[in-house]
């Protein structure tokens, strides 16, 4: 359990190292045989400091690594996505805190997302008016510029259910979640119309989980899995808190919240019946 891409650098560091290793070279032969100091090997083996794709790419030609999958893989733990659409953020940096630039990155990378809300609307499908209630409420203090430029990258986020292939979304939502007034009775109005669109897309599965479901194994908060395409070895989980994130990616406990979402979405209503839930909670708001 770790925090921030700190987690990726050695994952990728380890790989490298191994490889190099394999190769039957020590660090200063393998630095020697790119023109570099024996420290920057060592520092990128360590995970202390980060390696762009392109010197990824060195580093494998040099330990003769021609396996496709492999690379691939070694390439995207760099950072390198090939699509560019997960640059859109840098933009911002001044303003995002790190954990949820993080967060972006994974989000923009990943082919499926599962989620478990038990609070508000998923910011995939958040609408500009509760987004800008959330985001106020979570956020107190902001200049209004601020919040609007908050707001404006909450909306930019959805640009990865558009994306060609678009990322599939699960999501389960808690019942508080659309009980809960958030920006007024017509902005939950909006919100719920919202959801119930974004339900019919094929990319998007809603699923509901009543009150009278009573107690589940989501009571303990709010979750995120991430998952990449061709491969389950960058999968990720996300658990927020008011401070920081959490980024979990050993084996033991993929599997854990895995089997924790498939438990979610047997206990929660089917799609088509979660339609007609959030319908009949929109009509009565």
């Amino acid at each position: 359990m770790q925090n921030g891409p700190a987690v990726r650098r050695r994952k990728l560091g380890a790989e490298l190292r191994a490889l190099r290793i394999g190769a039957g070279l020590t660090s200063g032969e393998a630095a020697g045989l790119l023109g570099w100091h024996q420290s920057k090997v060592s520092r990128i083996e360590t995970g202390t400091s980060g390696v762009k794709p392109p010197d990824v790419e060195r580093l494998l030609d040099a330990y003769a690594v021609e396996e496709p999958e492999l690379r691939d893989l070694l390439v995207v733990l760099a950072g390198a996505e090939g699509d560019g659409r997960h640059h859109w953020w840098h933009a911002y940096r001044g303003v995002l805190p790190p954990t949820y630039r993080d967060f972006i990155s994974l989000e923009s990378q990943a082919s499926g997302m599962r989620t478990l809300e038990t609070s508000v609307v998923p910011g995939l499908l958040q609408t500009p008016e509760y987004a800008r209630a959330v985001t106020q409420a979570a956020v107190g203090g902001l200049e209004d510029s601020k919040l609007d430029t908050l707001v404006e990258v909450r909306l930019a986020r959805q640009d990865v259910l558009r994306s060609n292939p678009p990322l599939k979304l699960s999501a389960v939502l808690d019942e508080a979640v659309l009980r809960r007034d958030v920006g007024g009775p017509e902005v939950m109005a909006r919100q719920l119309h919202r959801l119930r669109e974004a339900a019919t897309l094929p990319q998007v599965r809603l699923q509901v989980l009543p009150f009278g479901a009573g107690a589940h194994i989501g009571v303990t908060g709010p979750f995120v899995i991430f998952s990449f395409p061709n491969t389950s070895d960058l999968d990720v989980v996300v658990l927020d808190h008011l401070t920081s994130s959490l980024y979990l990616e050993r084996k033991e406990d993929l599997e854990a919240y895995s089997e924790a979402f498939n438990a979610l979405q047997i206990q929660a209503l089917s799609p088509e019946d979660s339609l007609d839930y959030i319908a009949v909670i929109g009509d009565g708001a």
